[in-house]
């Protein structure tokens, strides 16, 4: 179990707040709960679990297949009458069984859609058996509406069809009473109304006296009266008596119905647990959502690693607000056991400090983090804090006095697993005092093997990371120029507090802080000044690695644009190609239907003429074309001259040459009995059987003149 101190330190490290929009996304009396008793988990295995369940439900949200949670009432009242024997539920309290039960079906339906995608949020349904016979129970007798069915016996069809008809009958003397009553003169305004369950006539006051009936009441006025009509007294009568023994039947309908389901009582409280748990996880993965979190990893040591971390609270208002908000990365080991943070008021320290100490406490409640998700989180079993004023006016403690109360418990009770969080150790006395007493706080912290975070302005403070293993500096980023905090934590040096620097740009009198800095110790000075100095050449070093990570950004994005133009031109080259291809294939099958038909007009003359060598000329114009058989033969003239047939199996990259036409091409792909062929820049699918291997013939030498001449 994670302890705290003191009590109000969930609320101090603003968990509360966090906790409080938790609440805000929990539809379910179930998940409103959880979220005010949140389990803070200390075993790595359930802490993995949890979280591993609200990252898979948060993959689910934005999809087209919604996760189909959507009963949200508390029927528990109802389930608690399920057990008890003798117990009546009414039909609205079948309707939300049905209804719940429908849920259950298809949360498991869906699911079983997944095909083990979301292995934790599975695991929750495994123990859960759907019960489809509840179903079929509730609906042969009670409708959508909680209205008991006419169906759910015979003497209950009987009544209602008795009343159907006496209401049929009422109706039709009622009706016959108000046409001859209105001929009459005696009618108000609205005629008619209903007055304690009966029809009753609306009658002029001054006629009530000539309508027989029973007064049921009069108007405010008391201008109208409502009278129950003579003649429909005993129909009225009669009416009621049926629908008493229409109420008594269905009592016992749904008292039968009740005792037939409480078998299932057990199966509706898991359902309704179910549901509760799944809608408590889709609230955490709502919040991880708009915080943009993601899962760290999980180590069973303390310790924690955080990358690019963000206060989530910050970042939701600066969201809000379009304002940025500054990350921060740091780690907390067993080599690094306490951080000093320094650096000047307002710079950051304390936010740096919450963030960290906030994180780590919504990661161990099951809570997905605004980190990225190569953050790694330890576990921890005790967190201190001390932040903020802590003076006690009831039990007379001063700020000061109030702080080592809390000291005090802190080095009783640390140890290798406690990380704790000081704001301003040693603050409220004597500067000198409170250096020495915070110096040997934080030895005796150190020596515990504990880990933590302390904000603080004293020197001594600061040098210490130089003397004791395990203690490290940090300091807020400052911009001495603009006067102004620039949010970041920097890791391993200590932090200048800028006192002189921002009492010079308030407008305090020059000789006042020149006094100041001659009665400031010399050492203390010159050491501050050399942090000041450091810092700021830190800073000048931190703005130009921005402007160098910018330009590679920029190149980056040059390198992306480039790759995409290169895409965008091989695509268009092979949209030329693939039209090229059809246009050849087009020709070819436009040539084939074109020899389709000129052979049926040959084989249609061979039967119809007597001169045989006439067809048989046509024949050969369609077959061989003159033009075309000279073209050939010049291209095998020409390819006989110039390539030499080597008669060998074809590889990659070999000349090639068709046997039909002697077109000459480079074979660049084989696809078995199929090829590619570039002829010119353009590549061809063709039959590999149809082309041969050739190369090059060698140019023969020309004699030279000297030759000639010597040989004569």
């Amino acid at each position: 179990m994670l302890q705290f101190y003191p009590e109000q330190a969930l609320e101090r490290l603003e968990f509360e707040k966090v906790r409080a929009l938790l609440l805000a996304k929990c539809r379910t009396l179930f998940a409103q709960k959880a979220a005010s008793n949140i389990k803070f988990h200390t075993k790595k295995e359930f802490l993995e679990e949890a979280l591993e369940q609200v990252n898979e439900y948060k993959q689910t949200l934005g999809g087209s297949d919604v996760f189909p949670n959507d009963f949200t009432k508390d029927i528990s009242p109802a389930l608690k009458l399920l057990r008890i024997e003798g117990a009546v539920l009414r039909g609205d309290d079948f309707v939300d069984l049905s209804k719940l039960t429908l849920t259950v079906r298809d949360i498991l339906l869906w699911l079983k859609r997944q095909n083990g995608l979301y292995l934790r949020l599975e695991a929750i349904a495994i123990p859960v058996i759907y019960q489809k016979e509840m179903l079929k129970i509730i609906n042969e007798t009670v409708d959508e509406a909680g209205i008991v069915r006419d169906s759910a016996s015979q003497e209950l069809m009987k009544i209602r069809h008795d009343i159907e008809k006496k209401r049929q009958q009422l109706r039709k003397v009622f009706e016959g009473i108000v046409r001859k009553l209105g001929k009459q003169g005696y009618l108000a305004d609205i005629s008619e109304s209903f007055m304690n369950g009966r029809r009753t006539v609306a009658v002029v006051a001054e006629q009530k006296r000539i309508v027989k009936g029973i007064m049921h009441g009069e108007s405010e006025s008391g201008k109208t009266v409502f009278i129950e009509p003579e003649e429909t007294i005993e129909l009225n009568n009669e009416l009621s008596s049926l629908e008493r023994e229409e109420g008594r039947e269905v009592y016992r309908i749904l008292k039968e119905l009740t005792a037939s389901l409480s078998i299932f009582h057990e199966d509706f409280d898991a359902y309704l647990k179910m549901v509760g748990i799944y809608d408590y996880i889709r609230a955490k993965a709502l919040l991880a959502r708009d915080m943009d979190a993601t899962m760290p990893s999980i180590s069973p040591h303390p310790g924690t690693h955080l990358i690019k971390a963000y206060h989530p609270l910050l970042l939701l208002h600066n969201k809000a607000q379009g304002k940025p908000t500054y990350p921060l990365t740091i780690s907390i080991n067993k080599d690094n056991r306490i951080l000093m943070v320094s650096g000047p008021n307002a710079g950051g320290k304390t936010v740096s400090m919450k963030t960290i100490g906030l994180l780590q406490t919504m990661v161990q409640a099951g809570l997905l983090i605004p980190a990225d998700d190569t953050s790694e989180i330890g576990i921890f079993r005790q967190i201190m804090i001390h932040i903020g004023d802590t003076q006690s006016i009831e039990n007379e403690l001063s700020t000061y006095s109030a702080h080592l109360k809390d000291m005090k418990y802190f080095l009783d009770h640390a140890n290798g697993k406690t990380l704790f969080f000081v704001d301003e150790l040693g603050s409220g006395s004597d500067p000198n005092l409170g250096g020495s007493f915070a110096e040997a706080i934080v030895e005796q912290l150190s020596n515990k093997h504990a880990m933590g975070i302390i904000t603080t302005h004293y020197l001594n403070l600061k040098v210490m990371a130089g003397k004791i293993p395990g203690i490290f500096n940090g300091a807020m980023a400052f911009d001495e120029e603009n006067l102004l905090p620039l949010y970041q934590l920097v890791l391993g040096k200590p932090g200048s507090s800028y006192t002189f620097s921002i009492a010079q740009r308030s407008g305090l009198p020059k000789h006042v802080i020149e006094r100041a800095k001659q009665i400031t110790d010399k050492g203390h000075f010159k050491l501050d000044k050399m942090l000041h100095q450091t810092e700021q050449q830190s800073v000048r070093l931190g703005g130009k690695e921005q402007h160098l990570d910018q330009l590679i950004r920029e190149n980056e994005k040059l390198k992306t644009k480039y790759e995409d133009l290169i895409d965008k031109e091989k695509l268009k080259q092979q949209q030329e190609t693939l039209k090229l291809q059809n246009k050849i294939k087009k020709e070819e099958l436009d040539y084939l239907r074109e020899m389709e038909r000129k052979f049926k007009q040959i084989v249609f003359d061979w039967k119809r003429t007597e001169n045989k060598a006439e067809v048989i000329a046509n024949a050969e114009k369609v077959l061989f074309k003159k033009k075309h058989i000279q073209q050939n033969q010049a291209a095998a003239t020409k390819a006989d001259k110039n390539y030499k047939i080597l008669g060998k199996q074809p590889e990659i990259g070999d000349l090639m040459r068709n046997k039909d036409n002697h077109q000459i091409g480079r074979l660049v792909a084989i696809e078995g009995k199929k090829a590619k062929v570039r002829i010119g820049h353009m590549p061809f699918t063709v039959t590999l059987e149809e082309w041969i291997v050739v190369e090059p013939k060698k140019p023969q030498q020309k004699k030279k003149k000297s030759q000639v001449s010597g040989d004569e």
